[in-house]
Order: structure tokens, then sequence, then C-alpha cells
């Protein structure tokens, strides 16, 4: 189930709206988390991945980047990822039909935290990944989400490396293996030309021979 969405501007990472589930926020030390992901915000650019997944021990973090704003929800780790991202998807457009001319004026943290009652009632819809109507989002997601580049927060934080290039090394990693796949293909596909080629001069030379 989603645990915390929140909501910041991708240029300087202002919080614009946010919701936390209280039930679970002493028993699960969401804290912690919450802290990730405002440190997450500071790391993040206009040359960041759209979408990422990051692993925070026992919790997955999911974030989406629509026209400038970070919609971030923290989740137990067996949560549906393509649910995640259709609450994220859902959560997006709602947030930007409102609010979208006005992003840019924000001043102050929270600036949209009325938005937290819509936020509450879409976390409430999704809390069950097992109804009918959550199966059905899951069956006709259309986005390949199992490729969306998943990464250790501690990474991202520790580390300071910039999302951006990490996205950089998993698409390079990506192209080396295409490249290997391409040029093993090519060399079994030669291998097996050979292989005829050489069964046909032997058949030649039989029949001379002969």
């Amino acid at each position: 189930m989603v645990l915390l969405t929140l909501v910041a501007r991708v240029t300087d990472g202002l919080p614009l709206s946010a919701s936390i589930d209280t039930t679970n926020e002493k028993e699960l030390n969401l804290q912690v988390y919450q802290n990730h992901a405002k440190q997450l915000f500071r790391k993040l650019s206009t040359n960041s991945p759209s979408r990422c997944t990051l692993e925070s021990g026992p919790m997955l973090i999911h974030y989406q980047i629509e026209q400038g704003v970070c919609f971030l929800i923290i989740c137990h780790g067996n949560f549906s990822k393509k649910l995640a991202f259709n609450y994220l998807a859902e959560l997006s457009q709602t947030f930007l039909e409102r609010y979208a001319s006005q992003i840019g004026q924000a001043s102050r943290p929270y600036t949209f935290i009325e938005f937290e009652t819509t936020i509450r009632k879409l976390m409430k819809s999704y809390t069950d990944s097992r109804s009918p109507k959550q199966l059905s989002k899951i069956n006709n997601e259309l986005a390949d989400v199992q490729r969306i580049m998943v990464q250790n927060i501690e990474d991202v934080i520790q580390r300071g490396e910039q999302l951006s290039v990490l996205d950089n090394k998993a698409n390079n990693l990506s192209m080396m293996s295409r490249q290997y796949k391409k040029e093993s293909h090519q060399l079994n596909l030669n291998a097996q030309q050979w292989k005829y080629i050489a069964t046909g001069v032997g058949c030649v030379l039989l029949f001379f021979i002969s």
C-alpha cells in the first residue's frame, strides 16, 4: 500500500503538497523514509530520469516527473510496481489540472496543502491491490514499468551521484548488452553459413571423385 505521498518542484526541491498514512507512521518509522525522499528531491534535475524506483530497506520509493514537478510515493516492497505508477499517473494528472499555472509562483513549502484531501482519497482507493478495480488497472497498464530504472537510495544520497548519471550508466550497459547480443547472433549466422558451405563443397568433391 501507499504509505506516503510527496509532491515537489524539481528546480529547487520545494515541497508543494503531501499526505501520510498516520496509522503506520510510528510503526514503520516513516520519518526516516520521508527524510530520504527530501534528500532525493535535492538530487533531482531537469536531466533526471522521468520515472524511477529506489530501494530503501523494506520500502520502495517510486517517483514520476511531469512538467517540472516530482510526484513521489513510499510504499511496501511487495506493492505492485504497475499500481504504483498508475497511482502516480492519476496523481500527477489531477494535480497539474488544478495547479499547473501556479507552480512557478509558489514561494513557501506546501503551498498546495489543501490538495492533501485529494491525495488521501486516492491513496485509499489504491489500498487493496487485490481488488477487481486494481487488478483491472494492472492488466490494462500499457507502460513497460519493468524497464524503469531501479537504484538504491543510499547510493544516490551517500555517494552524491546524480540520478541522471546513474541513468546514463544504466543506458550504456543496456546498449552494450544489446550490441553483444547482436554480434553474437551475427557470429552464429556466419558459423552456420560456413558449415553449409563446407558441406556443399564436400558434396561437390565427392561427386567428382566418384
